[in-house]
């Protein structure tokens, strides 16, 4: 079939361009009071959807943006067949077997082939995209051991995130889970980091040599918070 109109197909939808559809059909009066007397019975956005195109105003590569209509194929047979031009028989005639041809059970499928193979190609970026971090989810699931801030900094460098063990402290203070009050209670948990479980503190007796007894306190991010944490971090350099 010979294209008398070029017709775009983008999914499962065809749409012409209504400023090819008014010159195919030899309309005497401007695009403009053409596009007035006969759109409003149609609904916009549904059967049509505004667009701008540009055209070449002079030799020197000017262009002139021009008002124009992306027209569904059903929207351009009755626009056709209410022109009552010599051309709008034939006009009317070519959609029909156009939209006869589009929802043919051969192009449907093809289409859904289409559609199917996009959706595989963005599911296998996404597997790849997420393999590291879920290889680290799994490892981190299958041991439920507390570890220091400085060996979770490690596992996150072992994953692509360039923090030491003091810049991994200091976006702990930063984002309100570590206390940034300088005093002993310096890097311990907050509140709302306790309570959402992801630090446990550790607490260990030293016996000085004068007899008198002092206990550390050492924060130790959970395997709840290491999940927590892992997916912040890694997901603002994904």
């Amino acid at each position: 079939m010979n294209e008398l109109i070029r017709i775009d197909f983008k999914g499962d939808s065809a749409t012409v361009s209504a400023r090819d559809l008014y010159r195919s059909l030899e309309v005497k009066t401007r695009f403009s009071q053409w596009v007035e007397q006969n759109f409003k019975m149609f609904k916009e956005n549904e059967d049509f959807s505004s667009v701008v195109t540009t055209t070449q105003q002079n030799q020197y590569g000017g262009v002139k943006k021009l008002q124009d209509y992306a027209v569904s194929i059903r929207m351009a047979e009755h626009l056709a067949m209410m022109s009552k031009t010599s051309k709008g028989y034939e006009v009317r005639e070519y959609f029909i077997q156009v939209e006869k041809d589009f929802n043919s059970p051969e192009k449907i499928m093809a289409r859904a082939l289409k559609i199917a193979d996009r959706k595989i190609i963005k599911l296998e970026a996404t597997i790849e995209e997420q393999k590291p971090k879920v290889i680290f989810a799994n490892a981190v699931s299958a041991s439920h051991t507390s570890i220091l801030v400085g060996d979770f900094a490690k596992l996150m460098r072992q994953n692509g995130l360039n923090f030491g063990q003091n810049r991994m402290f200091a976006w702990l203070r930063e984002n309100g889970y570590l206390i940034s009050r300088k005093g002993k209670s310096w890097n311990m948990p907050t509140q709302k980091a306790m309570d959402l479980g992801l630090f446990e503190i550790k607490e260990t007796t030293i016996n000085h040599s004068d007899g008198h007894i002092s206990i550390n306190k050492t924060p130790k991010i959970t395997g709840k918070g290491q999940l927590y944490f892992a997916d912040k971090l890694l997901n603002n350099i994904a």
